[in-house]
């Protein structure tokens, strides 16, 4: 595991990351983005023995893992951090993948080969019980503000609950983009990969995802919102000769 201090955004922001295969580094390199409340960890579990002919890059995004995170984000943010962090690497050609959160910064880094899985992006109808805790907090916030700290981290997603206020303020900047354009506009090669029982992004998002990316494949594979833990050779069979 090594850090880089990239200077973006008037901050600092010290971005952990680990390479593998380092010796295949001329060739095409392979980045790995996590999705909100994971880190770079994840997909190394997940690829390590996969695409061993190419030299793989695992990141911590800013907030996650062993990267900081000084102020709250948007994604554009995040792919302005990610793109200088990637500009020290100095490579040709990227391939990069992005799980979840981190499908919409790869989509936004623009590289050359694109490989979604389950990614985040597509807005989706929200259930009655977090449209009533939505309801609840806003009106715990107007009517009752001095209370209102305790109640809202009570209220919070589980994909918060833990959160720092910075990351917190980044969740909530980031939770309901509708990246829609974003992938309408995405020209390069894409690979998207989904697990049909995943009730976090639904397989209907990679539906539509795949109907807004002109040159995009789509594959459906058995699990839920992590299906590329146990799926990972499958996918790395489906990508042969294609990166």
């Amino acid at each position: 595991m090594a850090q880089k201090i990239i200077s973006a955004l008037e901050y600092e922001f010290e971005i952990s990351y680990e390479w593998l295969n380092f010796e295949h580094k001329n060739k095409k390199i392979l980045v790995f983005l996590h999705g909100w409340g994971s880190n770079k960890e994840i997909m190394k579990q997940a690829f390590e023995r996969c695409f061993c002919d190419f030299a793989h890059l695992y990141v911590d995004m800013p907030g996650f893992g062993k990267s900081n995170l000084p102020i709250p984000l948007k994604t554009n943010d995040y792919a302005k951090i990610i793109k200088k962090f990637l500009d020290t690497i100095q490579a040709e050609e990227f391939a990069i993948f992005g799980h979840s959160f981190g499908g919409k910064v790869a989509t936004l880094l623009n590289p050359n080969t694109l490989i979604l899985l389950s990614s985040a992006g597509i807005i989706t109808k929200k259930s009655m019980k977090v449209k009533l805790k939505i309801s609840l907090a806003k009106f715990i916030n107007r009517f009752f503000p001095k209370i209102s700290p305790f109640f809202r981290r009570l209220l919070r997603s589980q994909d918060v609950q833990n959160a720092n206020e910075t990351l917190y303020k980044t969740f909530k900047n980031v939770v309901d983009e509708d990246f829609s354009d974003v992938f309408r506009n995405f020209n390069n090669k894409t690979f998207i990969f989904w697990g049909i029982n995943d009730f976090i992004t639904p397989i209907s998002s990679g539906e539509i995802i795949h109907s807004q990316i002109k040159d995009s494949s789509l594959l459906k594979l058995q699990g839920d919102h992590y299906f590329f833990l146990k799926e990972s050779k499958k996918i790395e069979e489906y990508l042969t000769n294609k990166l």
